[in-house]
C-alpha cells in the first residue's frame, strides 16, 4: 500500500506542474491593441495573463535638455513605471530603483531594432505604465513598446518579441506567472527579433545547469515567436491588413527598410556634395 501511495503522489505532482493548468511550453493568453492613446504618436495595450500594460511613444522630437543629445544618432528613452495599485500591497507611486533598471533594460532590448542613426540630435520617448502586474512585466512591456513604436511610424528592422522561461518544481516551463516567478527556482527573460534571428535581451535569475539553460533559452525563443505573431496580427488589424497581399506587403516593407538605410543614404550625401 505504501508503494502504491508513493506512485500516486508522484503522478499527481507531475500533472500539477502549473497551477493554472497550462502545459509547460504554453504561453499565457495574450491580446494586444494599438492606437489606444490619441495624443501619443503611437501606443499599444497588452494583456499577457493578468498583466495589463499601456505603452505610449512620443517622437522622434527635439531632445531636451540638448546636452543629452547625440550629434550622429538619436536617443531612445524608456520610462517604465508600476502604478501604485498594480500590486498588492499597494506600492509607493515614486519611481523605484527597479523601475529605472527595467527602463534601461528595455532600451537595450529595443535599440537594436531601430534606425537611430536616422534621427541625430533627436529623442524617441517610450512611456510604459503597468496597470496590473502578474509576473513577467518586463517581457510584456517590451512587447507592448515594440508595437507602439511601429504604430508611431518609426522604421524598424524587425519587431522585438519577448518571453521568459524558467524552472518550476524541477521542470523547465514557459512564460512564468507571478506565483511561478516568486516560488520558482530560476527565470530567464529573453527578447528576440525572429526575422533577423537575433537575441536582444537575455537575463537570468537563479541557478540552472548548462542543459537546463539551453532548454530554457530555446523555449523562450519559441514563446517569443508566438508573441511575434500576436503583435503582427494586432498591427494588421489596426491598419486593415488582413489578406495575403497585405502579408506580402509587410514582408517587403521589412526587407526594404535596412536597404534604404545602407544604400540610399550614401547616394543622397554624394549628390549634396
Amino acid at each position: 500500500m505504501s508503494k502504491t501511495k508513493t506512485k500516486r503522489k508522484r503522478k499527481t505532482s507531475k500533472k500539477k506542474v502549473r497551477a493554472d493548468g497550462r502545459k509547460v511550453n504554453e504561453i499565457r493568453p495574450t491580446t494586444i491593441e494599438t492606437g489606444i492613446i490619441p495624443n501619443a504618436d503611437g501606443s499599444a495595450y497588452i494583456e499577457m495573463g493578468n498583466n495589463k500594460i499601456i505603452a505610449a511613444v512620443y517622437g522622434p522630437r527635439e531632445m531636451h535638455p540638448k546636452r543629452l543629445s547625440k550629434p550622429h544618432m538619436g536617443v531612445l528613452r524608456v520610462r517604465y513605471h508600476m502604478a501604485p495599485f498594480s500590486v498588492s500591497p499597494r506600492r509607493s507611486p515614486a519611481p523605484s530603483r527597479r523601475d529605472r533598471e527595467i527602463g534601461m533594460i528595455m532600451v537595450d532590448a529595443l535599440s537594436p531594432a531601430l534606425f537611430l542613426e536616422r534621427y541625430p540630435r533627436s529623442v524617441i520617448d517610450v512611456y510604459v505604465e503597468i496597470i496590473q502586474a502578474d509576473g513577467g512585466t518586463r517581457c510584456a512591456a517590451v512587447n507592448a513598446a515594440a508595437v507602439a513604436l511601429v504604430d508611431a511610424g518609426i522604421p524598424m528592422k524587425d519587431l522585438v518579441a519577448s518571453c521568459a522561461a524558467g524552472k518550476m518544481n524541477g521542470e523547465i516551463v514557459l512564460d512564468l506567472g507571478d506565483t511561478e516567478d516568486k516560488e520558482g527556482e530560476a527565470d530567464i527573460p529573453l527578447a528576440y527579433m525572429p526575422k533577423l534571428d537575433q537575441v536582444t535581451l537575455l537575463q537570468m535569475d537563479g541557478i540552472l545547469t548548462a542543459e537546463e539553460t539551453i532548454k530554457a533559452v530555446e523555449m523562450a525563443i519559441e514563446g517569443s515567436k508566438q508573441i511575434y505573431e500576436i503583435q503582427r496580427e494586432a498591427l494588421k488589424k489596426k491598419y486593415g491588413m488582413t489578406g495575403e497581399e497585405s502579408e506580402e506587403e509587410i514582408e517587403e516593407a521589412e526587407e526594404e527598410a535596412p536597404e534604404e538605410a545602407s544604400e540610399d543614404a550614401p547616394e543622397e550625401e554624394a549628390e549634396e556634395k
